[in-house]
């Protein structure tokens, strides 16, 4: 069966990573001139689905536990499974409560349990959760690994274009924000983030701040880089990236290390993420196309349970093909 993946985001290339692995002929095309260069590509890389629970629905959990599993098989070594750790300022300790109330798979740190962990946070957090089991990933470089792996199986990649060249015998369209309008009910939520670059701190994990108005994550890169985000924004303006948003998202970054405010800002990125009421992905068909969206801020916790599905059901259309023949 031939298959065309409209979409080279995290969706798309998770969906055709799931249908080679099942010995389907993909071809994958994308409107841009190469992968990352979309919404998936500002995206922190946390497989964190016991944080996410804090203000996610029950199937975020259910279908994101094994979503550092799926990652660490189809990328070996990329996965980085060091946990997460929520802190608050002691203004806000209260947050740290409310957070533990809304989530499960957290333990309790103290001031010396959090140094051990985090040595370059000593002496700012009286106390900490910290969720073991998470893990998180580089999203460029998982993209471009997924990328090269495809291309190394034969898919075919298409950039440039969203064209339907030649015959298939069915299209996915992983093309995220650019339905909006065209999918019922999907709308867009503008997310900002920042990169920063430092020396003079350094983190092993994804560190989430609370905050009752503005609260961040900030996830390690490579090369002493940081990425800080997110800002979530029901809109669906896909321009710069806001004087507010840039000055929240460093005066938190501030909040959670001094040493952020001699970092050097790097980059600055912003998108609009699809989503539905719910906030849930969905994969749904349309004649011969089937959908796979509203991924939201789950995209690479959520894309591999979607992947799966859309294999699920091409393999079934597959089975009445196999009798006849």
């Amino acid at each position: 069966m031939r298959i065309l993946v409209k979409g080279a985001g995290v969706a798309g290339l998770t969906v055709a990573w799931q249908l080679y692995r099942h010995g389907f002929d993909v071809t994958i095309v994308d409107r841009a001139e190469k992968v990352g260069l979309g919404a998936s590509g500002f995206a922190g890389g946390m497989l964190a689905p016991w944080c996410e629970r804090e203000s996610a629905e029950e199937p975020v959990l259910t279908l994101g536990r094994t979503a550092a599993d799926w990652w660490e098989a189809a990328l070996p070594g990329q996965v980085h499974r060091r946990g997460t750790l929520v802190v608050a300022g002691v203004r806000d300790a209260g947050e740290l409560d409310r957070f533990a109330q809304r989530t499960s798979g957290w333990e309790w740190l103290d001031e010396a349990a959090i140094a051990a962990l985090e040595p370059d946070l000593a002496g700012l957090f009286r106390k900490a959760l910290f969720f073991r089991q998470e893990a998180h990933l580089d999203p460029r470089q998982a993209l471009s690994a997924l990328t090269a792996g495809l291309e190394e199986a034969r898919m075919r990649f298409v950039f440039g274009t969203t064209g339907d060249a030649g015959h298939y015998d069915r299209v996915v369209d992983c093309t995220g924000a650019a339905r909006i309008g065209r999918l019922p009910e999907l709308r867009g939520v503008r997310g900002e983030m920042l990169a920063l670059e430092t020396a003079e701190i350094k983190l092993s994990r994804p560190v989430r701040l609370l905050h009752p108005r503005h609260p961040i994550y900030i996830v390690p890169r490579e090369r002493s880089r940081f990425m800080v985000g997110a800002t979530m924004i029901e809109s669906e303006d896909a321009g710069p990236i806001t004087t507010r948003s840039l000055m929240e998202l460093l005066n938190a970054a501030y909040a959670l290390h001094p040493a952020f405010g001699e970092a050097r800002l790097v980059e600055t990125g912003a998108g609009v993420r699809p989503a539905y009421p719910d906030n849930l992905p969905r994969v749904t068909e349309e004649g011969d196309t089937i959908h796979v969206n509203g991924l939201y801020r789950h995209g690479f916790l959520l894309a591999p349970a979607m992947a799966g599905e859309v294999a699920r059901r091409l393999r079934a259309l597959q089975q009445p093909e196999r009798r006849a023949s």
